[in-house]
C-alpha cells in the first residue's frame, strides 16, 4: 500500500523528491547567512574596528556605485552564457566559494590597520561580496530554476524549500549572538567565527551544482537556440521600458531590504532592552511561523502569490508597531517578532516566482525572458535598499550623538534606535502592502499567458526533439 502512495505521488506534476529539495535549497541556506552576516557589519566596524559610524556609510553608499554596474553586467553576462555540457547557468555556482571567502576577510580586517587602510580593506571586500560574487549568484539562480524544474515544482520548492532556509536563519539569528558573546567582540573573535561559518557554508553552497542538472531548453520566442541566448543592451531596455510589474518587484525589495538591513536591533537590544543575549531568544520565535510555509502552495492558488506578499506586509507592520510599547520586555517583543515574521516570510521565499512571472510576461509578449537581466536588477535594488539602510543607521546614529559607548550616549541618540526599530519600519511596510496592490492587473493576465506559452513550448519540444517544460 505505500508502496502505491509513493508511486502515486511520483506522478503528481509537483513532486519532487527530498534529495533535490534539499540540494537546490543549500546554495540558498549559503547565501542567506551571508546576507545575515552583512546586519553585523556596523557593529563589527564602529566597535570592534573603532570606525566611525557616518565613515562607513560613506563606505557602503560609495560601493553601491560598483553595484549598479555590476548588477547590470551580472545580468547581462549569465544571459548570454553559452550552454555547456553543464548547463546555461549551473557553471556560476562556482561563485559561492568566492562570496565565502571575501565575507571572511571582510571579517577579519586587520586591527593594526592604520583607519585608512582600514577603510579601504573594509570597502574592498564588501564590494568584492555584494558587487561581485553575489549578483552573479542572484542572476543565475533565476536562469537556473526554469532549466532544472517544471513550473509546479518550482512553486512547491519555492513554498516548502523556504521553510529550510528560513529555519538555518532562525538557528543563525539564536547561535550567532551568543558565539558573539563568547568571543567578546574582538577583531580575532570575529575571524575566527566567519571562518567557522565560510568552510561548511561554502561546501554546502556547492551541492546545488553537483547534484541538480539543468533537463529543460526554455525560450519560445527564440527561433533556434543560438538566438535564446543572446540578449542585447537593446533588448534589455525595452523590457526594462515595456515591464512596469519588475519595477513594482523592484520598488518592493528595495525598502524591504532598507527596513531588515539597518541592522538596527542589535543596538536595540544593547542600549534598549539591555541583553544582547536575548535577541536570540526572541529570534527563535520565528520557528513557530515556519509551519505556514506548507500552507502557501494552496493560498497561491487561491489568492496569488502578490496578495499574498501584500497581506504579509501589513501584518509586519503591525509586528514593528508592536515593538514600539515593548522596550525590555521579552514576550512582547517575541509576539512583533513573530507578527513581523509571518508578514516578512511570503515575500522573502517566494519573490523568485514573481521574477518567473515577469519572464513570462516578456516572453508572451515576444521579448526576450531575461530572467538573469530582472534578477539583477532586483538584486541591485534590494542591495541599494540595504546599503541606504546600514547607511541610514550610520548617519542617524551619528547624527544624533551615537558615540560607541553607553556612558557617553545622548538621550536623542536610544530614541532614534528605538523608533527605527519600530515606527519607521511600521509606516514603510503599510506603505509597501498597498504598492504591491499594482501587481494585480498580471495576475489576472498569467493564466492567458501560461496557456499560450505551454503550447507554444509543446510545438517547440516537438519540432526539436526536446523535453517539453
Amino acid at each position: 500500500m505505500f508502496g502505491k502512495k509513493a508511486a502515486a505521488r511520483k506522478q503528481k506534476p509537483d513532486y519532487v523528491s527530498q534529495k533535490d529539495l534539499w540540494c537546490w535549497q543549500s546554495r540558498e541556506v549559503s547565501r542567506s547567512i551571508v546576507i545575515l552576516f552583512a546586519g553585523f557589519l556596523m557593529l563589527y566596524c564602529t566597535d570592534t574596528l573603532q570606525m566611525s559610524a557616518a565613515i562607513v556609510s560613506v563606505v557602503m553608499v560609495v560601493s553601491k556605485v560598483v553595484d549598479a554596474f555590476s548588477n547590470a553586467i551580472a545580468g547581462w553576462i549569465v544571459d548570454n552564457a553559452p550552454v555547456t555540457r553543464w548547463g546555461k547557468a549551473r557553471p556560476f555556482e562556482l561563485f559561492v566559494i568566492g562570496l565565502w571567502l571575501a565575507n571572511f576577510l571582510l571579517f577579519s580586517t586587520p586591527s593594526w590597520f592604520s583607519m585608512t587602510a582600514k577603510v579601504i580593506w573594509v570597502f574592498v571586500m564588501y564590494t568584492l561580496v555584494n558587487s561581485i560574487f553575489y549578483p552573479i549568484l542572484v542572476a543565475s539562480n533565476t536562469v537556473y530554476f526554469p532549466r532544472a524544474f517544471k513550473k509546479p515544482q518550482i512553486n512547491k520548492i519555492t513554498s516548502i524549500g523556504g521553510i529550510i532556509v528560513m529555519l538555518v536563519s532562525i538557528l543563525f539569528n539564536i547561535l550567532f549572538p551568543m558565539m558573539l558573546k563568547v568571543y567578546e567582540n574582538s577583531a580575532a573573535g570575529w575571524s575566527h567565527l566567519a571562518l567557522i561559518w565560510a568552510i561548511p557554508m561554502a561546501i554546502l553552497g556547492l551541492f546545488r551544482m553537483f547534484f541538480i542538472p539543468e533537463k529543460y531548453q526554455i525560450d519560445s520566442s527564440a527561433q533556434d537556440a543560438k538566438k535564446a541566448n543572446r540578449v542585447s543592451w537593446k533588448d534589455i531596455l525595452t523590457v526594462l521600458k515595456n515591464n512596469r510589474y519588475i519595477w513594482i518587484i523592484c520598488f518592493a525589495g528595495f525598502f524591504f531590504n532598507f527596513i531588515t538591513s539597518m541592522g538596527v536591533q542589535v543596538y536595540y537590544y544593547k542600549y534598549i532592552a539591555h541583553n544582547v543575549g536575548a535577541m536570540g531568544i526572541v529570534s527563535a520565535a520565528n520557528i513557530i511561523v515556519l509551519p505556514l510555509a506548507f500552507l502557501f502552495p494552496r493560498w497561491i492558488k487561491k489568492f496569488s502569490t502578490a496578495k499574498l506578499m501584500s497581506a504579509g506586509f501589513f501584518i509586519a507592520s503591525l509586528g514593528y508597531l508592536i515593538n514600539y510599547f515593548a522596550g525590555g520586555n521579552v514576550p512582547l517583543l517575541m509576539v512583533g517578532q513573530i507578527l513581523f515574521g509571518a508578514g516578512a516570510v511570503p515575500f522573502s521565499m517566494l519573490l523568485v516566482l514573481l521574477i518567473l512571472d515577469c519572464a513570462d510576461f516578456n516572453e508572451y509578449r515576444g521579448l526576450a525572458r531575461m530572467e538573469g537581466t530582472m534578477s539583477s536588477l532586483n538584486n541591485l535594488m534590494n542591495m541599494l535598499g540595504a546599503a541606504l539602510g546600514s547607511a541610514g543607521l550610520g548617519v542617524f546614529l551619528s547624527a544624533y550623538g551615537y558615540t560607541g559607548s553607553a556612558a557617553t550616549n545622548s538621550g536623542l541618540s536610544i530614541l532614534m534606535i528605538r523608533l527605527l526599530f519600530s515606527v519607521v519600519p511600521a509606516v514603510l511596510f503599510f506603505m509597501l502592502g498597498f504598492r504591491l496592490l499594482g501587481y494585480n492587473k498580471l495576475d489576472a493576465q498569467l493564466p492567458t499567458i501560461r496557456e499560450a506559452l505551454k503550447k507554444k513550448r509543446a510545438q517547440q519540444a516537438s519540432d526539436k526533439g526536446t523535453p517539453e517544460k
